[in-house]
């Protein structure tokens, strides 16, 4: 069976990268003495469970991480409302270098490959007692947005002390906040059904549909996350459309890999979670406490896209410069839609990987070019990435008044041991696709195809072809090529077990 087999090589790969595929013998005995979620044991934790919070995520999610509300915002101008996003507390179940910590650290990351899910997580955590499944209560860090019509984030409220920041939702001010309470997801929503309806192309989802009021808290949530966008795309961020792709089998036997396209359901809670991350790094800023910072680095290749620009008749400047970079996009998005996304793939390659700084309160650090932020952090998806509970136990202790649980030596080390694993599980995830690829061309040898180069290097030169979508290395006839180009390749080879799709260039 094609799953079976993609399942071992995927096995491989993870071991060859330096990522653990399984949980050991000690995270298994600990995950036998762990039989119910987290409870609350402190009076300051409020007490949020009547909002109507609701989740958005792919049609299979299992290991849901963030809820979502929007609240009036008590005096303030009109169009102003507050947000508040609930991150999965995994924390308070997941206790700091025990055996599946450890783990956790070592990965710093779930996989997603053809094959299927390798958690940073067991799931009988991430999908079930630190999930925050419809139906049940849970604990949560809570970051508490006042935005203004405009997708202005508020400053942060003053200093907090323990305990102070009211009930049922009060902030206490008209500024933004960061504290803990007790959740209650109230509707399990997916992605392409919600997106279908904010688009009207639909009636409501039935979950939407049935709890009084939920209409009309998506579409709030749907505009002020589009005005954030806007806010940010003024500041520079960049308007790309990229897509990965999702495997097809049919009892068991893969049947096509299909681009997994963006929506405006993707949009709303992409936008919500940038603005939270944001307000995260500000509020451990604003209290003194280090930080592992996200960040895309001014990109080292701008003369290609320079080159890029300028093979379409546009100009941008000599010097990098995210602003101009996204009108440019934005403009090519507007006259040649049909090949904006082979544009915004060779702009992706190009712009590099982002990874994890130590921040250090008084000093400076990059920013992220992509998105045009400079305070940015990871902090809403803890069951999925290391960083993510590195950021809650940093808030919490902050939050509870504990003692910090990590020193920053030991922050600088994790920054650097996660860009560098997280770098290893993409390799593992795009080996697993490129073999998935294989066996689908593995009767295509011959065949011609059109091709976007979206590598070039001393290492060697890569092409994406579509239908299936997916890359492969150019073997013959790669001289003088470049990221951007376009060309005809022929198929001349597959490796499904070493994930390996080699092509030859094929005349014009």
């Amino acid at each position: 069976m094609d799953n079976e087999k993609l399942r071992a090589i995927a096995r491989d790969a993870m071991l060859q990268r330096g990522l653990q595929p399984e949980f050991g013998s000690a995270a298994q005995r600990q995950l036998d003495t762990i039989d119910h979620a987290a409870v609350a044991q402190d009076a300051s934790i409020r007490d949020l469970r009547d909002l109507p919070w609701c989740s958005i995520d792919n049609d299979d999610s299992r290991d849901l991480d963030q809820l979502s509300v929007c609240l009036p915002l008590q005096g303030g101008a009109p169009g102003s409302v507050r947000i508040l996003v609930a991150i999965a507390d995994v924390d308070s179940l997941l206790a700091a270098d025990s055996p599946i910590d450890r783990r956790a650290r070592h990965n710093t990351t779930s996989v997603y490959t053809a094959a299927g899910v390798f958690p940073m997580l067991p799931e009988k955590l991430s999908t079930d007692l630190t999930s925050l499944n419809e139906g049940v209560e849970r604990l949560a860090i809570v970051v508490d947005m006042a935005v203004d019509a405009d997708g202005v984030v508020a400053p942060l409220a003053g200093a907090l002390s323990k305990g102070s920041n009211g009930s049922n939702g009060s902030n206490g001010s008209n500024g933004s906040a960061v504290y803990r309470a007790r959740v209650l997801n109230r509707a399990q929503l997916a992605y392409n059904a919600v997106a279908a309806w904010l688009d009207a192309d639909t009636a409501a989802p039935p979950k939407v549909a049935a709890l009084p009021g939920l209409d009309e808290q998506l579409r709030v949530q749907d505009r002020v996350a589009q005005a954030m966008k806007r806010q940010r795309h003024a500041r520079g961020a960049l308007s790309l459309a990229t897509s990965e792709t999702r495997p097809v089998f049919s009892d068991g036997v893969l049947t096509d890999l299909r681009p997994d396209i963006g929506n405006r359901a993707k949009e709303l809670i992409a936008n919500l979670m940038i603005a939270a991350n944001g307000v995260t790094a500000r509020w451990l800023e604003q209290h003194r406490l280090p930080s592992l910072r996200r960040m895309l680095r001014t990109p080292a290749r701008w003369d290609r896209i320079v080159a890029l620009a300028a093979q379409v008749g546009e100009t941008l400047p000599d010097v990098a410069n995210a602003a101009a970079l996204d009108a440019f996009l934005a403009k090519r998005r507007a006259v040649d839609p049909a090949r904006f996304a082979d544009l915004s793939l060779s702009i992706v390659k190009l712009l590099g990987s982002g990874e994890y700084m130590l921040s250090i309160p008084g000093r400076s650090t990059p920013g992220h070019f992509g998105l045009a932020v400079n305070d940015y952090t990871h902090s809403t998806a803890p069951n999925r990435r290391f960083p993510d509970l590195v950021t809650q136990r940093l808030l919490k202790a902050a939050l509870d008044g504990g003692a910090m649980p990590y020193a920053e030596s030991d922050l600088e080390a994790l920054a650097a041991h996660c860009t560098e694993q997280e770098d290893n599980a993409a390799k593992v995830e795009r080996q697993v696709r490129k073999s998935a690829a294989a066996l689908l061309l593995a009767d295509r040898i011959g065949q011609r195809f059109d091709a976007l180069v979206t590598g070039a290097s001393a290492k060697g030169t890569w092409v994406r072809i579509n239908h299936p979508n997916v890359e492969g290395r150019v073997v013959r006839g790669f001289e003088g090529l470049d990221v951007g180009e376009k060309l005809r390749v022929e198929l001349l080879g597959v490796d499904a077990e070493r994930g390996h799709i080699d092509f030859a260039r094929a005349g014009n």
